[in-house]
């Protein structure tokens, strides 16, 4: 019996395996993904168009850093639960092995009678021996479930190890981005902003339609049509910035407004790019919607994108596919917080929200009609 008992302890006592299962390697991908992040910030230092490079850095890090999240809140959950089973198990383990040792413990003798005499006494032994295999099974669920639980836990350390260095490399990502912005000179110019009729233009209106409609009016000398056609892209055009469709068009959001665009919720200082080429036709603070940039992607169609906190570029500038137009508001949330988060569920932190509308002709359309909006970013 000594060895039933060694057996039991030995299982349960055994050293951690690694822990199978999606939330391990979700949470190992994402770590490999801020790894890339940081490897591609060091050669965008290097690389001679700085704002692209860049951009594709903080977009990674932006993806790695909402990856590691979903994947630590897997491995809370994870945790969470074998933790639950494991202490309602608790009295269930103690009482078997206190069975084990009390029969370890007994005399031979007494172990060997039984009421029943020599038949009774084998028929307990034959009991026992069917019994043991079961307890061994049951020690090894065990194990297998502290194994788990163990390397979750170091699991869970090393990614926020990996995500501090996220958040710092995602700082000075953002921040080279700003500057790499501001030194370039190489963007086509279509029109020059006239600030004074801007400010005139401003001020006369009041509705979003009514400054759209105004536009043709705040450069310096009338502004030349543009042949860019992007019809076939509809419907298939990206997001500009990562997130999920919180309101769309036409619903009532909480104050019971209901608007002819769509508003999607983004994570704090997410970055905001033009998600085609196009022209620049304003780009500042704008009545109630914060600040906001207009892009003119082909004639009589307008992207209006509002409640940035910082916007890029300059009115006038034709702008590439994938180019920073500015960066959500918001404050990066510190580890603690993220942890936090991480065990209440997806979506808890897409705190800042983008007001996404689209006019054709001077009127709204459903920004649906251009934009793909069936995945979460």
């Amino acid at each position: 019996m000594k060895r039933v008992v060694a057996l039991v302890t030995a299982l349960l006592l055994a050293g951690f395996a690694q822990a199978q299962g999606d939330p391990a390697a979700d949470a190992r991908e994402a770590a490999q993904q801020l790894e890339q992040a940081s490897i591609a910030l060091q050669e965008a230092v290097e690389a001679r168009d700085r704002v692209r490079a860049l951009t594709e850095t903080v977009r990674a890090f932006e993806a790695g850093l909402g990856a590691m999240r979903e994947g630590l809140r897997q491995v809370a959950t994870r945790e969470a639960t074998l933790t639950r089973r494991l202490e309602a198990r608790d009295g269930e383990i103690a009482q078997l092995l206190g069975v084990i040792q009390t029969i370890e413990i007994s005399p031979p003798p007494v172990l060997m009678l039984h009421p029943s005499g020599p038949v009774g006494s084998a028929r307990s032994g034959m009991m026992l021996a069917d019994v043991t295999p079961g307890l061994a099974r049951k020690a090894q669920e065990l194990r297998s479930d502290l194994e788990e639980v163990q390397t979750l836990r170091l699991l869970q350390q090393s990614a926020l190890d990996k995500m501090e260095q996220g958040l710092a490399g995602i700082q000075k990502a953002r921040a080279e981005l700003s500057q790499a912005i501001a030194d370039r000179t190489d963007l086509p110019i279509r029109f020059t902003e006239d600030p004074v009729r801007t400010a005139i233009l401003i001020s006369s209106t009041e509705t979003l339609g009514g400054f759209a409609s105004g536009l043709s009016l705040i450069g310096v000398e009338e502004i030349e049509d543009t042949d860019i056609d992007i019809s076939e892209q509809k419907g298939e055009i990206d997001l500009p910035v990562q997130g999920v469709i919180l309101h769309r068009a036409g619903d009532a959001d909480a104050a019971g407004i209901r608007r002819d665009g769509i508003i999607v919720a983004t994570r704090p200082r997410a970055l905001v790019v033009s998600p085609v080429s196009a022209t620049i036709r304003y780009r500042g603070p704008l009545l109630d919607l914060g600040n906001v940039v207009i892009l003119e992607p082909q004639a009589e169609t307008l992207f209006v994108l509002s409640g940035l906190d910082e916007v890029y570029g300059d009115t006038g500038q034709v702008i590439p596919a994938g180019t920073p137009v500015g960066i959500m508001g918001g404050t990066t949330p510190n580890l603690g917080t993220i942890l936090s988060l991480s065990s209440e569920g997806s979506g808890t932190d897409r705190s800042e929200t983008l007001y996404i509308e689209v006019r054709e002709g001077g009127s709204p359309v459903d920004p649906e009609d251009w934009f793909r909006t069936d995945k979460d970013g």
